[in-house]
């Protein structure tokens, strides 16, 4: 069935890649992004798109008539969080609530809420199942408030709502501009442009990476599947690598021969993230993207940018 979808964030790395996912399988795209992180350069030409915040209050003519909405826009760089609590709160929770009551009263089928792994952080038992979380962070801690908004609006209004908590989803279009870009782009782009690659810390940090194409695999399945309404899904691949072996397979690919520049470890970030999809598996999902697959498309992608774009990194 072909439905008509809202995505906010949708200039952004995993909200531009779902919408091409989404109008590919034929369904209508509307999108609401401010483009304070995403880029118009970054959204499908064939989506509608509306340059709002998700704080405004009169939003309700984008809501009409929507059949299933995907809730991604977030203040979510980690040291930009932690720089400003308020306004992170402000967007990361306050700003999920009132897409939640837009959504509640234009009577929309589906909402799918973006949470994250980060609300893993304070837990020290691998690999993360959904019961057990302990965010420390602020923008942790608002990703968690969101969440648990969403439960009230549940119960309070009956509505569908699948929560997905993503893992260190990488691939084209992942956002190198955050003030800490996310660990791949950032040593890509550094390698191909000569420069040594940045380590926060001893590297010895272990993140579970996920492609996007199995990311929007797990979409449109909580989008399509009554199974997952009312449910929090980890959305990771079950296994996971350090910084300094991410580091190995990107030189190994480029030859680049530049050494890492070490820098103090950045506060709040878990040591390890690592999820458990058993409960994902059973509704008949799997990543099938391996790490050095991925890889190999991101460079690629990358490589592409660098040559038809400037391209700069914010990290120093």
């Amino acid at each position: 069935m072909k439905r008509t979808v809202l995505i906010t964030g949708i200039a952004g790395f995993i909200g531009s890649n779902l919408a091409k996912k989404l109008l590919d399988e034929g369904h209508s795209v509307t999108g609401v992004d401010n483009l304070t992180a995403g880029t118009r350069d970054n959204v499908d030409p064939r989506a509608h798109l509306h340059v709002r915040d998700i704080r405004e209050k009169d939003l309700d003519e984008l809501f009409k008539g929507v059949d299933t909405v995907f809730h991604l826009a977030a203040k979510n760089c980690l040291y930009d969080c932690l720089q400003d609590p308020v306004v992170t709160s402000d967007i990361n929770t306050g700003g999920t609530v009132n897409v939640l009551e837009h959504a509640r009263k234009a009577g929309v089928r589906k909402f799918i809420y973006a949470d994250s792994s980060a609300v893993y952080e304070g837990v020290d038992e691998f690999p993360s199942r959904i019961e057990r979380i302990a965010p420390i962070s602020p923008y942790a801690v608002s990703k968690c408030a969101g969440a648990f908004f969403c439960k009230t609006y549940e119960k309070l209004f009956q509505m569908n709502i699948t929560v997905l908590r993503y893992f260190n989803v990488y691939g084209p279009v992942q956002d190198w501009r955050r003030t800490i870009p996310p660990v791949m782009s950032a040593f890509i782009i550094r390698l191909l442009q000569g420069q040594p690659p940045l380590i926060y810390g001893t590297g010895q940090k272990r993140r579970d990476f996920i492609y996007i194409d199995d990311v929007n695999d797990f979409h449109l399945l909580a989008m399509e599947d009554d199974r997952t309404n009312g449910h929090i899904y980890n959305v990771g691949s079950g296994t996971n690598a350090s910084v300094l072996e991410i580091l190995a397979l990107i030189e190994e690919r480029l030859q680049s021969g530049l050494q890492p520049i070490y820098r103090e470890d950045l506060p709040g970030e878990a040591e390890t993230t690592l999820a458990d999809i058993t409960r994902e598996r059973a509704l008949g999902w799997a990543p099938t993207t391996d790490l050095r697959s991925g890889l190999d498309k991101s460079i690629l992608y990358l490589k592409e940018q660098i040559r038809t774009r400037p391209v700069s990194l914010k990290q120093t």
